[in-house]
C-alpha cells in the first residue's frame, strides 16, 4: 500500500517555523514508511490547506494520513480537520486523520529532554527533584487547552521539585504572575519551558518581552530557558506515533 502523510500546521510568518516543519517532513519519511510527506497552513502563510491537498491528490498512493500539527485541540483543529476533508469526495485516496499533539506520553519525555538540555548547558548537576520548573504556555479560551497543558504539568511534578505554568496571553497566571510564584519557592534553580512548536514571533521576541522585565523584578538565584520543542527526535516519534495509531484502527 502506498501512503503519503501530511501535517496541518496554524501557519506563521517566521521563516524559521517553515524550515523547521521542511525538516520535521524530511525525518517523517525517513523514518515512517511513506511515499512522500507534505506541510500546509490554515492560515496566516501559503502553502494553504487546499494548496497542499490539491498537491497530495495529484500523488499515485492508496492513503493519506493527515496529522494535524497542534499542541493543544480545539476550534482551530476542528476547522483544519474539516477544511482537509473537503477534499475526499474528489479523489479515491482514503484520508485517515490523527489526534493532534497533545495528550502523549511522548510529548512529555520531549519537554523532559529540553529540560535535561537547558540544565546541561548551563553546567547545572542538580537531581531533577532539586529542580524547578516553570511551563510557558500560549493561552486559549477552549478549556481543552487547559487540560493538554496540565497533562505536562502533572507528568512533571512526578519528577521535579515544583512545577508550574503560565501563559503568554488570554489566560491567567500570565507570565509575570507565574515568575512571581515561582520565587515563593526559593528556587535552587528555574528552568523556564518554551512549550511551543516552533520558533516563530511568539518564541522569538513576544515571550521575552514579557519574561525580561518580570525577572527583573524577582530575586531567583538561577534561572534557565529551554529551546522551544523545535525539531527534536521525539517530536519525529509522536508524528509518527499519531499516525500510527489511526492506521492501524483502519
Amino acid at each position: 500500500m502506498k501512503r503519503g502523510l501530511m501535517l496541518i500546521d496554524r501557519g506563521s510568518r517566521e521563516r524559521e517555523a517553515e524550515e523547521e516543519l521542511e525538516t520535521i517532513c524530511e525525518k517523517v519519511k525517513e523514518k515512517g514508511n511513506y511515499d512522500f510527506t507534505e506541510f500546509c497552513f490554515l492560515e496566516v502563510v501559503p502553502p494553504f490547506i487546499e494548496d497542499g491537498m490539491k498537491k497530495c491528490l495529484k500523488k499515485d498512493i492508496d492513503e493519506m494520513t493527515i496529522v494535524p500539527y497542534f499542541l493543544y485541540p480545539g476550534k482551530k483543529v476542528k476547522i483544519a480537520v474539516a477544511d482537509a476533508m473537503k477534499y475526499q469526495k474528489d479523489t479515491k485516496i482514503k484520508f485517515l486523520v490523527s489526534k493532534p499533539m497533545t495528550m502523549h506520553r511522548t510529548l512529555v519525555d520531549l519537554v523532559d529532554n529540553r529540560i535535561v538540555s537547558a540544565l546541561k548547558e548551563n553546567e547545572i548537576s542538580l537531581s531533577k527533584d532539586e529542580v524547578d520548573v516553570l511551563v510557558i504556555g500560549h493561552g486559549s479560551k477552549d478549556p481543552n487547552a487547559g487540560i493538554s497543558i496540565n497533562y505536562i504539568v502533572d507528568e512533571l511534578r512526578k519528577t521535579y521539585k515544583n512545577v508550574d505554568r503560565c501563559y503568554l496571553e488570554i489566560e491567567e497566571p500570565d507570565i509575570e504572575q507565574g515568575i512571581q510564584k515561582c520565587e515563593k519557592n526559593k528556587p535552587k534553580v528555574l528552568v523556564i519551558v518554551f512549550y511551543f512548536l516552533h520558533e516563530g514571533a511568539h518564541v522569538k521576541t513576544d515571550i521575552n518581552n514579557d519574561l525580561k522585565p518580570a525577572l527583573e523584578k524577582v530575586n531567583l538565584n538561577k534561572v534557565c530557558i529551554t529551546k522551544h520543542l523545535g525539531t527534536d527526535e521525539k517530536m519525529i516519534d509522536l508524528i509518527l506515533e499519531r499516525a500510527k495509531e489511526v492506521e492501524d484502527a483502519n
